[in-house]
């Protein structure tokens, strides 16, 4: 028998869909006593609140800053540290709901914006878009959004032409934070102090800031030590991760992996604006399996269907 894409692709994941649908139909209660215990094992090793950005205050000028998984370190030079945050933006903060928005084609009328706006801090993912009717689906507020820096190679001509149209695009984001992860690779440094230019340039209110990579050292050797196999964490998780220290409520829109949706199997994009495939392999099956045994314990909430009007 020849089967399409999408139908080989679902009997491939079939087995995996079932048991993830079995294990989230069980009744969700939230388990104080183990977000407690991750929340404290986090901080203890992780330290969010505190290591999340690199600041001016942690990271003077002629210090070295190490690239993530790379023998290679940079030099801060005062042109780099005046790029910096002052002081860290999470210190001594917390907030009682957090919602943190995948991307994923799940999200695609779902009608959850309300439920996501209802949240006290938002974090969402590579400046996905707000409008052009995504809003009842998605929302619009955000407190703090991640940028990837080939993004601004694939959207706006790696910033070299007019950057006008990047700077409108971030108007949908208000004064949230812009978390870029820089120190990835030399080339993403180059493109994020770029972005950070354009950004006082245009005097957009929109406050950019780095990701710290010794943070996420710390991320990837704790997932690992709690079971995870992988080499490189994905935006979603590290976001999830920081989330797990800010709030004590963690809410995940967007999170499943899957291209058939687990209530009635019909076909999804990848993402709830596109179908384009990330070119960064991530190990999402694993990832998202990970979610589910933190939903299971009771420590966040995956939201995996349609969101009912003015509820969480």
């Amino acid at each position: 028998m020849d089967y399409t894409p999408d139908l080989a692709m679902y009997l491939c994941h079939r087995g995996v869909i079932d048991k993830a649908v079995e294990r989230y139909s069980q009744t969700w209660k939230k388990q104080e006593d183990n977000c407690q215990k991750l929340r404290f094992h986090l901080t203890s090793e992780c330290n969010g609140l505190d290591r999340a950005v690199v600041t001016q205050n942690s990271t003077p000028v002629d210090s070295e800053i190490s690239y993530n998984g790379l023998k290679k370190t940079l030099k801060v030079t005062p042109e780099l540290f005046s790029t910096f945050i002052k002081e860290h933006p999470f210190s001594n903060k917390t907030w009682d709901t957090c919602a943190v928005v995948g991307n994923g084609g799940i999200l695609i009328n779902s009608s959850c914006g309300e439920t996501i706006d209802s949240a006290q801090f938002v974090i969402r993912c590579n400046l996905a878009p707000l409008g052009n009717g995504y809003e009842k689906h998605v929302g619009i507020k955000t407190d703090l959004v991640t940028a990837n820096p080939s993004i601004f190679v694939e959207r706006y001509e790696a910033l070299n032409g007019r950057r006008r149209p990047f700077v409108e695009d971030l108007r949908s984001y208000g004064n949230s934070l812009l978390l870029l992860p820089a120190f990835s690779y030399s080339s993403k440094t180059i493109l994020s102090v770029r972005a950070i230019y354009t950004i006082e340039d245009f005097e957009s209110p929109i406050r950019p800031v780095y990701l710290n990579p010794e943070y996420v050292e710390s991320l990837l050797l704790f997932w690992r030590s709690q079971g995870l196999r992988e080499t490189r964490l994905s935006t979603g998780l590290t976001m999830v991760s920081l989330a797990l220290e800010l709030c004590n409520n963690v809410h995940l829109y967007g999170f499943w992996p899957f291209s058939h949706h687990p209530h009635d199997r019909h076909n999804l994009t990848n993402h709830y604006y596109d179908d384009i495939k990330p070119k960064v392999f991530h190990a999402m099956p694993a990832e998202f399996d990970l979610l589910m045994r933190l939903h299971s314990q009771g420590i966040l909430r995956l939201h995996l269907g349609d969101c009912p009007t003015g509820g969480k």
